[in-house]
């Protein structure tokens, strides 16, 4: 088998592990020899790492896969396909991130440069691919992966009021809105699992919660390795996502692999993933008053949860790695094999 060369943040150290180094392991897998770049957590050391690996290496890879995501993550993208494209290696481009639309609305010389030297682009969902298309007509779906079978499926029969909500705390995703929520449900509890990405939002959320006199029915978890995750999302009934930014969130797929009632915002990729009133609820951004009453609706209108929880499941069926993982290889061996 051939070998690949894989660009991202694998940063995890084995908690929250990202999604290029679960990609990264399967493709080892199926055989694929994987160069993983880079591990380095300064950002200048991470470019500089990105491609002294991709010249060092050029002899044990064929073909390369770079996460391409907004701001100034966006410049190591440029940087290794500058040097793939000097080492004559065929690369891959996958686009991440709600907010790369955006970035590329305010760049788009950049941006149709860097699209338009790539062998293949990929999207995890169709909200980027409909977005991204003035700068590429061609760009290939291949969704988000989730191991749906490793989380116990239980249908929401009858819902209580246990929330949950898995991300990190960071601005972006806009946590203090699920203790607002909170607030608005009495005799709900709420675990917020997540690491702090140290923009003062996890500080804020305490703040909140203690000015609202929650935080009795509050726990604060913080990191916690894959598995813990699982426990978390089987303890609760409703997953709640409060991001003002998104793609196609892993943990929302997660969420509904668990069989868990979906309420989120409708932001970004959101409503290509979660079907209103199928597969989870809809609400408006930053509305503390929309989500409580979603969720109100879930646990008071009969069937309503089973409903939701069992179209969540089948939905997550259809993002399993058993047939993205088919697809990604087979993008690749196209790739090697055109040269």
């Amino acid at each position: 088998m051939s070998g690949v060369l894989y660009v991202s943040n694998f940063l995890s150290s084995g908690l929250n592990r990202s999604y290029c180094e679960d990609l990264a392991d399967r493709l080892e897998d199926r055989g694929w020899q994987v160069t993983r770049t880079s591990t380095k957590q300064r950002r200048g050391a991470r470019i500089f790492d990105m491609v002294r690996t991709a010249w060092a290496r050029r002899k044990t890879y064929d073909v390369a896969v770079i996460d391409v995501y907004s701001g100034a993550a966006f410049v190591w993208a440029e940087a290794v396909a500058f040097e793939l494209r000097r080492l004559h290696k065929p690369y891959v481009l996958t686009l991440h991130g709600g907010s790369l639309p955006e970035f590329a609305g305010r760049w788009p010389r950049r941006v149709r440069r860097l699209l338009g030297s790539a062998a293949v682009i990929t999207a995890p969902s169709d909200f980027m691919r409909q977005r991204m298309r003035e700068f590429r007509t061609d760009i290939v779906l291949v969704r988000n992966a989730v191991d749906a079978r490793a989380f116990a499926f239980t249908p929401r029969m009858a819902p209580r009021a246990r929330l949950v909500w898995v991300r990190a705390f960071h601005a972006i995703y806009n946590p203090v809105l699920a203790v607002e929520v909170l607030a608005r449900l009495p005799g709900a509890t709420l675990t917020m699992v997540g690491p702090d990405k140290g923009d003062g939002s996890l500080a804020k959320v305490e703040a909140r919660a203690n000015e609202l006199g929650v935080t009795n029915r509050l726990e604060l978890i913080g990191r916690v390795p894959r598995a813990a995750v699982a426990d978390h999302l089987a303890r609760a009934d409703v997953f709640i996502n409060t991001t003002d930014v998104d793609n196609t969130p892993l943990s929302v797929l997660e969420a509904m692999a668990t069989g868990l009632c979906v309420v989120t915002t409708a932001v970004g990729g959101t409503p290509y993933l979660v079907e209103d009133g199928k597969s989870g609820l809809l609400t408006k951004q930053g509305d503390p008053v929309a989500m409580s009453a979603a969720i109100e609706r879930v646990l008071a209108e009969p069937g309503l949860g089973e409903r939701l929880s069992r179209g969540a499941h089948a939905r997550a069926l259809e993002h399993d790695w058993s047939s993205v993982l088919d697809q990604w290889s087979q993008t690749l061996e196209r790739v090697v094999a055109r040269g």
